[in-house]
């Protein structure tokens, strides 16, 4: 873990001094060349995961894809999504728009006294290990991730965002990013203040991050795989996150439009088979939502857009009863 993080380091400073630093200097931002030097770090992690994604994935789908390939402008918009949130675009505004207030909070949070919790050190010479260290955060995350996921699917205001991810009907290794800006706000909020409270280092939460939305993006590729008996029930598949994207199956229950679901796991599926949200059954259905071919009282079918900016003011025309 050591020399990985020396070679990440060594190509983060090599990026900043090559192409980012001289752009900083360039657009006279020089004050915030120690910000630059950060967001360097989630650049890199970007490029590293779409060459991924392109070398690995990619002929994975290739090999066995679950359906052909019919819908390529949805692709397209999906490629926007994960360039803008892969290669820092996303974490860029936010930087701007909420992080200072993000700060402010924090602050007063500490002054009130919530400290931060430093879980690797709560088994002194065990957790002293990098590695696992590095687990035990994971898993903690992992599960803050559950409980954000049963959220998105339990609250109608929460689900008139998300619902945008499920929309896509011809999900692919780029449909994970494919989620309205508002919702990534929100999730984000709460993961970072987690991590802030719970101890995670900044080179720590990096890695936790790029690991989580790589394996995300194997669970939404086009792609017929499972881990079989054993290893669905130590980390997510493709085959076991494509049943949550089901129609009727992962994000209803009780019922047709009726909020709920199945595997609501981001990583491991512990958390469903813990709350009994699992569902291992190995199949491989059309993914999306109801209403986009089932008609309403009205006889019709509900438009998630098919752009970009559409898919967001369709959002927030949802979250506004409107949609």
């Amino acid at each position: 873990m050591d020399w990985l993080t020396d070679q990440f380091a060594n190509l983060q400073q090599w990026l900043f001094e090559a192409v980012v630093q001289p752009a900083v200097y360039a657009v006279g931002l020089g004050g915030w060349v120690e910000d630059a030097f950060d967001a360097t770090g989630w650049l890199l992690v970007g490029l590293i995961q779409i060459a991924i994604l392109l070398i690995v994935i990619g002929p994975l789908q290739r090999w066995r894809p679950v359906e052909p390939v019919v819908d390529r402008r949805a692709i397209r918009t999906d490629i926007l999504y994960t360039l803008i949130h892969r290669l820092g675009l996303f974490r860029l505004g936010l930087f701007f728009a909420v992080q200072p207030l993000f700060d402010d909070l924090l602050g007063m949070a500490r002054a009130d006294g919530w400290g931060t919790l430093h879980l690797d050190q709560l088994w002194p010479g065990v957790t002293d290990v990098p590695w696992i260290a590095f687990a035990i955060y994971l898993v903690v995350i992992d599960f803050v991730e559950y409980l954000i996921h049963r959220g998105q699917h339990r609250f109608n205001w929460w689900w008139a965002l998300h619902s945008l991810h499920h929309s896509q009907r011809q999900m692919t290794m780029w449909s994970d990013n494919r989620n309205h800006l508002l919702d990534d706000l929100i999730h984000d909020a709460i993961i970072v203040l987690v991590a802030q409270l719970i101890g995670v280092a900044p080179g720590q939460f990096i890695a936790i991050v790029a690991f989580t939305q790589l394996s995300e993006s194997l669970q939404h590729a086009n792609l017929r795989l499972g881990f079989g008996a054993i290893g669905e029930r130590l980390w997510i598949s493709p085959r076991f996150h494509r049943v949550h994207h089901s129609i009727g199956i992962g994000h209803e229950s009780a019922g047709p439009r009726t909020l709920g679901g199945h595997n609501f796991g981001v990583l491991l599926p512990w958390w469903d088979m813990l709350f009994r949200t699992v569902n291992f059954e190995r199949r491989y259905d059309p993914t999306g939502i109801r209403d986009q071919v089932e008609p309403d009282a009205d006889g019709r079918l509900r438009d998630y857009g098919g752009g970009f900016w559409s898919q967001q003011w369709r959002g927030l025309k949802r979250l506004a009863g409107r949609g």
